[in-house]
């Protein structure tokens, strides 16, 4: 298996806001991830602890290829600065997923502490595409060597 590292990716448009905020795009030549815009119609505030909710990204997207996935992660100075985080801890985009890109949020601050508020076009999470191993699974008896660690669990290795 070669890898491509520069496939094809096909991107849907779904908020035409995104062409004033931004299109999908790299922010940097080394950046790792895209940028997520939050695509709502009017500022969303989040109280500390409050459940998780679901931001349209604006996007969707095609792979089409069983060896690559889309990973939505946080975006680092706003879990750090202001304590927004995923609501899942990362989102994974199946290859095959041709449906809209929606970001779980969640407030991770302490009580008493200030909402967030998220406004309409703010970057509020990052997507980057990895690559994916699919194994054949064979299913054994016993395991064809054996290895210094063994089944030794939590602690084994002495951590």
């Amino acid at each position: 298996m070669s890898l491509d590292m520069a496939p094809r990716i096909e991107v849907k448009i779904l908020d035409d806001r995104l062409k004033q905020w931004g299109l999908p795009r790299y922010q940097s030549a080394m950046a790792a991830a895209i940028d997520l815009h939050a695509c709502i119609d009017a500022p969303i505030v989040l109280p500390p602890g409050s459940p998780a909710i679901l931001i349209p990204s604006g996007i969707a997207v095609y792979m089409g290829n069983p060896h690559m996935v889309g990973v939505i992660a946080p975006r680092s100075g706003l879990g750090h600065k202001k304590g927004l985080v995923l609501g899942n801890l990362q989102g994974v985009i199946d290859a095959d997923y041709t449906g809209p890109i929606l970001i779980s949020v969640w407030n991770r601050s302490a009580p008493g502490t200030e909402p967030i508020t998220i406004a309409p076009g703010e970057r509020i999470a990052q997507m980057m595409f990895v690559p994916i191993l699919r194994p054949v699974f064979e299913t054994v008896e016993e395991f064809s060597s054996d290895s210094d660690r063994g089944a030794g669990g939590f602690g084994s290795t002495g951590g």
